[in-house]
């Protein structure tokens, strides 16, 4: 009897260990693909690493259950994954876009969530998600769909308010970085038009812990290691 239920045991941490495995190879094949769209908009990567660490704090401030924040720390980086399929001619492109061009550039969102969403393990099902509504607009302005208000999902209008935040505070090619001054300015213009106003409040009442966050993100270089590790954010 003992040894059956040694062989069992055994048995048991084995398919745990290789449930594991197939779980990793999961989230680090999505990741690489949110490096390949990355670095083919010509970034350095540290973006999406902020964008997952932003998210998950922002989710768990608005009281969203651990597991959905941990989820979405890994998902959110995949927002641009579709820009994988949009041509250099157009992605590159110096200035503005054309009526066809910002066409062309829009297709991103459900270009993501078409490569994402035929699974259905959930990490891979919220990626979908996060990419395809994360351009959508409080007021219904926004695309792929003209969603608005609530029926853009809770994933797609947090990340939404991280990207806009992160993206204004790096250093671009054609103009230096935004304050976080100026940055908060900016996203509280956008509240109820672009923005979630809920989301809004939260990150400014938040603001200079995730400020702190974004700030531990870029100078302990934190990594896709520290993006898919299991344990959870402590705020």
């Amino acid at each position: 009897m003992e040894k059956i239920i040694s062989d069992l045991g055994r048995m048991y941490q084995e398919r745990n260990e290789a449930l594991q495995e197939v779980t990793r190879a999961h989230h680090e094949a999505l990741f690489l693909l949110a490096m390949a769209a990355e670095y083919k908009d010509d970034d350095t990567g540290i973006h999406i690493v902020r964008i997952g660490f932003l998210a998950e704090a922002l989710a768990l401030y608005l009281g969203q259950p651990q597991y959905f924040a941990l989820l979405l720390r890994k998902a959110a980086p995949m927002h641009d994954v579709g820009k994988i399929g949009i041509p250099d001619s157009v992605l590159k492109k110096p200035g503005g876009f054309t009526p066809e061009e910002r066409q062309i550039m829009n297709r991103h969102a459900s270009m993501g969530a078409e490569l994402l969403g035929k699974s259905r393990i959930p990490l891979f099902q919220m990626a979908a998600e996060v990419a395809f509504t994360h351009h959508e607009r409080w007021d219904g302005q926004g695309y792929p769909r003209q969603l608005a208000g609530n029926a853009i999902p809770l994933s797609g209008r947090i990340v939404s308010v991280v990207d806009f935040y992160d993206a204004l505070t790096m250093d671009r090619v054609y103009r230096p970085a935004y304050s976080h001054e100026q940055a908060m300015e900016m996203m509280l213009e956008q509240r109820e038009k672009a923005f979630d106003p809920a989301i809004v409040d939260c990150f400014e009442r938040h603001g200079t812990a995730l400020r702190a966050l974004r700030l531990r993100a870029t100078e302990h270089r934190m990594s896709f290691e520290d993006l898919i590790a299991a344990k959870p954010l402590v705020l």
